[in-house]
């Protein structure tokens, strides 16, 4: 269904309707077209129904490509300027129309030379006297049943040769037709069932206007000016099942209606009838349906239908009754509908409706509040809808009734004053309608404490309405147990939030509608869980910013309405506007209405036309910065690993040496040793067998030994630290098997950095073989002690090991910063 109607569309080119090939409904009424491409509608393969109305088309043969269309089968072109309408002008064999409304002041003739409407149905025409009608053969129009005519002034002559071309005739209307003898003419089509001769200023009926009209079954005489019927204006038509006498003057029921034995439907709505008297539907015995709407009845006699036994439909509403006593004493056993909605009802007393046990719906629905009695209702024990509006309603409106089958309660509380009752036990209790379906409460004064448990036990309600009712923020609980609600409505009441909670017992619910409450927010949406919500109305709220991730909790969200709110037109809504114009799921309805309230510069302006681009970041200079510092740093990183991988994870191991030392340090460990000897264990055979008989036998020196001196059960980096830290100096006995451990490496490190950090002399470096420098650029804090010191040499030593170990005698009793050249082995 697509509705272009009252827009400024003024041709329809090729192209136009691509690609809606499913299109079935498509409305263009109200638009200044006047022209149309012959394959304008071409791919509107699918289309049954086209509105081209009020559009100022002048050529028949316009409309060619568009009666071409396989499946259309209802064409509206009234109002056109169409001068003819001639068969012959059309170029087309034949089209499966079956409905042509064909309405122009200026059309002349109407012309069927070909048969190309074989399955026309129902054609609406509309001109002036000088109408020309040309249809030689009636096979032309054989399939025709329905003919509306609204032709100012047509002569007999026509008239009769337009029912003529039309033999298969059976509903005629006709309207301001200015000649009464045409009544007898278009009585005289034998098949004619129904005629409706509505606005011809009808002032009476008289015995013989409708005297040929015996074969009708149906006559509307609506919208007239009748004010008078004869008694036997009516009195051939021994047919007659449906009457409308509806919007005219009547000022009482017509007696002609009286002994219509046949007569199942009455129309007298729209009069100036003022009572009803007991004769007034005298013999009426199969009437089921009686209008009585918007008149001025102010008593109803129950004498007045006594004899409809088997009415079903009554309606009485918009009148100015105000007793319903009558309805107490007639018998109506198969009435179902009863309405009395805008009357003046002071009181419904007791057993008012006690004999209409067939009752199934009851309006009573008033712009005044009355009293409801104890036992108002008795007897509707098969009540399914109920419309009532009570001065207070309590739960003695109902006690004692049975109305388990109520399905559509609607409570119109314009209360005038506040019951003394309004906080008992017996207040708004509903949980005895185990049935009910649809519950609308309307409180035109505001409620003030709408209790938590008011929905309770209504465990099929689906649809819940109420406006002016919630003055305080809604209760949490309130729709627990109502787990199939489907339709939600609060309007018109003090909500500015929204409790998220609120909504967690009604997953089911399709469609909410929230407008008129004040609402700031709706962030409450983001953390609801309604799966099925297609209809989404917040209209009149004082919403000013729509964030657009609260809808990622509405996957089925289809239709959004937020008119009349007062919106702000800067970047906080430039994503609410793009998701507005791209979003393919949800509608958003009227939003190119949307006006904007701030800033006071952009007044009365259309927010979908705000200029969002300014709120963008350049989408191109975003990837580009985004690109450039990716490629920097994978640059970078593949440097830092080429080249300094090894200082790195050097520099990670002096940090924490540094930590160590720190907290050593703090805890001023004494000195136990005078020398921690750092080695591996490849390395171990020579400490024994040359180091220890010498520095501890011969010389005297406590050594540390990490077999002998570690306490067991430490964790070995704490034993290494108190180690290098309760000792005078440290030893390093370094080999190429040395370079390669890792705890190596970290007692040198925190050996070197205690070197450095203490300025004193306490790194001792003892090689046990000759290794290139090379091999040493790893660990770059080594290459920098041998750098500023000299070391001993093992290998370089050769026969001279006494000089060898009294060097190193020499080395461990130094003071600090000695830098006399008694080392053996050269200076690197």
């Amino acid at each position: 269904m697509l509705n272009m109607g009252s827009n400024r569309l003024a041709s329809l080119t090729d192209g136009v309707f691509q690609g809606l090939g499913t299109l079935t409904h498509l409305s263009l009424e109200k638009n200044d077209i006047a022209y149309i491409s012959p394959l304008a509608f071409q791919p509107l393969v699918s289309l049954q129904t086209l509105a081209m109305h009020y559009n100022p088309l002048k050529h028949a043969a316009d409309i060619a490509p568009i009666l071409r269309l396989p499946n259309l089968y209802e064409l509206v072109l009234a109002f056109t300027e169409f001068t003819v309408f001639d068969s012959d002008q059309l170029r087309l064999n034949r089209s499966n129309l079956r409905y042509l409304s064909l309405s122009a002041d200026l059309l002349t003739r109407f012309s069927l030379r070909r048969d190309i409407f074989p399955r026309l149905q129902r054609l609406l025409l509309s001109t002036d006297d000088r109408f020309e009608w040309d249809v030689p053969d009636a096979a032309f129009l054989r399939t025709l049943t329905a003919l509306e005519l609204i032709v100012s002034g047509v002569g007999k002559e026509t008239f009769t040769k337009m029912l003529a071309s039309t033999e298969s005739l059976e509903e005629l209307s006709m309207a301001l037709m200015d000649h009464q003898d045409l009544f007898g003419v278009a009585c005289e089509v034998p098949g004619l069932a129904s005629l409706h001769a509505t606005g011809n200023a009808l002032v009476s009926v008289n015995e013989t206007l409708l005297l040929r009209c015996s074969r009708l079954v149906t006559l509307d005489l609506s919208r007239n000016d009748i004010e008078d019927m004869s008694p036997s204006a009516l009195r051939s038509m021994k047919r007659l099942k449906n009457l409308n006498l509806s919007r005219n003057n009547l000022r009482k029921v017509p007696p002609s209606v009286r002994g219509l034995e046949t007569l199942e439907t009455l129309d007298l709505s729209s009069n100036f009838i003022g009572e009803l008297g007991c004769a007034d539907f005298q013999n009426l015995t199969r009437l089921a349906t009686l209008n009585l709407d918007q008149n001025r009845i102010s008593t109803i006699d129950g004498c007045a239908f006594r004899d409809l036994a088997d009415l079903r439909v009554l309606n009485v509403g918009a009148n100015k009754v105000h007793r319903l006593e009558g309805f107490s004493n007639v018998n109506l056993m198969k009435l179902e509908s009863l309405d009395l909605h805008k009357n003046n009802l002071m009181r419904i007393q007791t057993n008012n409706f006690r004999h209409l046990s067939s009752l199934k719906s009851l309006d009573l629905e008033s712009d005044t509040s009355y009293a409801v009695h104890y036992g108002a209702f008795n007897g509707l024990d098969n009540l399914q809808t109920l419309v009532v509006t009570p001065i207070v309603y309590d739960k003695m409106i109902f006690r004692d009734v049975n109305l388990t089958g109520l399905v559509d309660l609607r409570l119109h509380l314009t209360s005038l004053y506040k019951s003394r009752r309004s906080n008992s036990k017996n207040k708004q209790q509903l949980s005895e309608f185990r049935s009910l379906k649809r519950l609308v409460i309307a409180n035109f004064e505001g409620q003030q404490h709408v209790p938590p448990a008011l929905l309770h036990g209504l465990n099929t309600l689906e649809y819940f309405t109420a406006a002016r009712f919630f003055t305080h923020p809604i209760h949490p609980h309130t729709f627990n147990g109502t787990s199939d609600l489907k339709s939600l409505q609060i309007t018109l009441s003090n909500l500015e939030e929204m409790n998220p909670e609120l909504f967690q017992p009604i997953p089911k619910l399709e469609t909410l509608d929230l407008s008129q409450n004040g609402l700031k927010s709706l962030d409450f949406l983001a953390h609801v869980r309604l799966p099925a919500l297609g209809c989404l109305l917040l209209r009149g709220n004082k919403l000013t910013a729509i964030n657009v991730t609260v809808f990622r909790a509405l996957p089925a969200l289809t239709y959004l309405d937020l008119m009349g709110n007062p919106f702000v037109c800067d970047c906080s809504n430039a994503a609410f506007v793009q998701w507005a114009k791209d979003n393919e799921q949800t509608q958003v309805a009227y939003a190119y209405e949307y006006d904007c309230s701030f800033p006071p510069a952009k007044e009365g302006t259309k927010l979908l036309d705000m200029d969002i681009e300014s709120c963008r970041m350049d989408a191109g200079l975003f990837c580009f910065i985004s690109t450039s510092c990716l490629v920097v740093l994978t640059l970078f990183t593949s440097f830092i690993y080429h080249f300094l991988r090894w200082q790195l994870a050097y520099a990670y191991y002096l940090f924490l040496a540094f930590l160590y030392d720190s907290r050593k340090r703090k805890r001023m460990a004494p000195l136990r040793y005078d020398a921690f000897i750092s080695y591996n264990v490849h390395d171990e055979a020579w400490v024994y067998r040359e180091m220890l008989p010498v520095l501890e036998g011969e010389h005297g020196f406590r050594l540390c030994l990490h077999h002998r001196d570690f306490q067991p059960g430490k964790p070995i980096i704490e034993n290494i630290t108190d180690a290098i830290y309760s000792s005078r100096k440290t030893i390093c006995v370094i080999s190429r098997h040395y370079l390669q451990s890792e705890w190596c490496s970290r007692e040198i490190q925190l050996a070197s950095f205690r070197l450095f950090d203490e300025q004193k002399d306490v790194l001792v470096l003892l090689f046990l073989e000759d290794i290139p420098s090379h091999q040493l650029s790893p660990y770059y804090r080594m290459r920098k002690v041998l750098k500023r010191r000299s070391y001993l040499s093992w290998a370089q030593a050769g026969g001279h090991a006494g000089l060898f170990w009294q060097n190193v005698h020499r080395a461990l009793e130094s003071g600090d910063a000695d830098d006399t050249d008694l080392l053996t082995g050269p200076e690197c």
